[in-house]
């Protein structure tokens, strides 16, 4: 193991704080999971806790009622990087999100509550993991269309609902279900709220952070080729170096904001940055060669997938924060979402046609290596080895590349609305 993942920081600031307290016992909770050695990926127990988790949850579980949708999504997503069927649910998921699904359009978190842009994305993209013509006739096209009219603002942005709050977070899941260019400048505009920094804020004026650094980075990745509009609104050197000062070593995993502490589902939310950002920077417009597949990372996914296999699995399944948290469904996803992220590799190409009838094509440009794992189990083998091969994500949608190609078909065959 590299002498970075298994010891103290060689740099340490001596002035103690109540944050770098916390920190210090992050890497004493860490270090020995990480001394260990790599465990395999335990898909199966993983397998079962997800699927437990669609199942009848205890009472106290009714704070996740307004989240149907995400808890969802969080499983199939999951599940799906897992390589596990999950066909088996199309006909639940049909009939829960079909309760969520409001007249006047999107869904809202579950049946009579008010529709809500981040309930309406999690339930487009789980019925887009489930598919089936069923699953895609019951999203309202139309209704959705006009009800996302409503959130958005004169100056490009969207509210999450109506009179509701105004951030990137209501922008990336708005286009990604509405996928319209009109004021693209605009919105392009409004969402990228960098900071002093680097990072990325919800609105001006409030912190940076992972997340959302991600939803400005994927909207983006909706509304143009990210070597283009990416360079455009964002400052590129400087929200790397705020991304990379996210990533703790010895842990290995990402932090979501300056002094902070670690925590698994970063692996994406931070983790996910770097295809975009990747494409941003190089101006690449096709496969790269072989050779240098094992040294284009912006970051170090050796450090990630350390982290996730030694620190993010759960003994009795699921995948958690750190090794000192539960495990849950909403860390289950975007961990392995990470963990597929690191593994495979996206790079955007201008010449790739999927929807070509539609306004914006360009989250569709994207296309997957096919060898990249051949040649880290060659260069890593004992990474490889532990975690085995996951199912690659879409680096915009964040679900399984066979479901966005399978979608993206269907509704093209099927014309507007």
């Amino acid at each position: 193991m590299p002498n970075l993942y298994s010891a103290w920081p060689p740099i340490r600031d001596e002035q103690e704080t109540e944050s770098s307290e916390l920190q210090d016992e992050t890497v004493q909770e860490c270090l020995p999971f990480l001394e260990r050695g790599l465990p395999s990926l335990a898909c199966d127990m993983h397998i079962r806790f997800l699927h437990r988790c669609l199942g009848t949850l205890p009472a106290k579980f009714v704070a996740y009622d307004p989240a149907r949708p995400w808890l969802i999504y969080w499983v199939l997503t999951a599940l799906s990087v897992l390589g596990e069927d999950i066909e088996q649910y199309r006909q639940r998921v049909t009939q829960t999100l079909s309760a969520a699904q409001n007249a006047g359009g999107g869904f809202g978190g579950g049946h009579g509550q008010i529709s809500h842009c981040a309930p309406s994305y999690a339930a487009v993209l789980s019925l887009a993991m489930v598919g089936g013509s069923e699953s895609f006739e019951l999203i309202d096209r139309k209704a959705l269309w006009h009800w996302l009219g409503q959130v958005k603002q004169s100056d490009g942005g969207f509210r999450v609902c109506l009179d509701g709050e105004e951030d990137v977070r209501g922008a990336y899941c708005s286009m990604l279900d509405k996928r319209d260019s009109s004021h693209s400048l605009m919105a392009s505009q409004n969402i990228c709220h960098d900071t002093y920094e680097g990072g990325v804020s919800a609105s001006p004026q409030t912190e940076a952070h992972g997340a959302y650094a991600f939803c400005a980075l994927a909207c983006l990745g909706i509304l143009g080729p990210p070597h283009d509009i990416i360079p455009r609104y964002l400052d590129v050197p400087l929200l790397v170096s705020w991304l990379s000062a996210r990533q703790h070593a010895p842990e290995g995993g990402f932090a979501g904001r300056t002094n902070k502490l670690v925590d698994g589902c970063y692996s994406f939310w931070v983790g996910g940055c770097w295809p975009l950002l990747e494409a941003a920077a190089s101006k690449r417009q096709s496969e790269p060669e072989t050779t240098t597949k094992t040294n284009m990372s912006l970051y170090s996914a050796d450090g990630l997938r350390r982290y996730i296999l030694a620190c993010c699995q759960s003994e009795g399944g699921g995948l958690r924060d750190k090794p000192s948290k539960y495990p849950d469904a909403y860390h289950s996803c975007y961990v392995l979402a990470g963990l597929s992220s690191a593994q495979h590799y996206s790079w955007y190409e201008q010449g790739t046609e999927l929807c070509s009838s539609h306004a914006l094509t360009d989250a569709f440009r994207w296309t997957l290596c096919p060898r990249l794992a051949e040649v880290y189990s060659q260069t890593q083998p004992e990474i490889s080895n532990a975690e085995g091969s996951v199912v690659p994500i879409h680096p915009i949608f964040v679900i399984p590349w066979a479901a966005v190609e399978r979608t993206a078909s269907w509704f093209e065959n099927k014309g507007s609305f």
